[in-house]
């Protein structure tokens, strides 16, 4: 199951909390839609108020994330980190897990 890191689960915490306040609110990571840049993200993430009926939810410290089917899988052996810049933007990336 995807795992985070404790920064990664603070930021989330911290991004849900700040665009939400439903009870049930997530961070959801799902399919992107295709580029023709290989380069480009695989997945996207957005804020939503509860999962999807098929969703992974993945609970622990702070706020849930929410994997959508499709990515489940994919996810399955992945850590997702993230961190926050100068400018107070925010970026996560998905590692294997060790």
């Amino acid at each position: 199951m995807l795992a985070l890191t404790d920064q990664a689960a603070s930021i989330v915490t911290a991004i849900v909390t700040n665009q939400s306040e439903a009870e049930n609110a997530g961070l959801r990571i799902h399919q992107a839609d295709k580029t023709n840049a290989p380069e480009e993200a695989a997945f996207a993430i957005q804020i939503v108020p509860q999962p999807e009926e098929t969703d992974t939810v993945i609970s622990g410290e702070g706020s849930p994330v929410y994997l959508d089917e499709l990515v489940a899988d994919e996810l399955d052996d992945k850590v997702l980190d993230a961190a926050v810049d100068e400018q107070g933007g925010v970026s996560f990336q998905i590692l294997v897990q060790n």
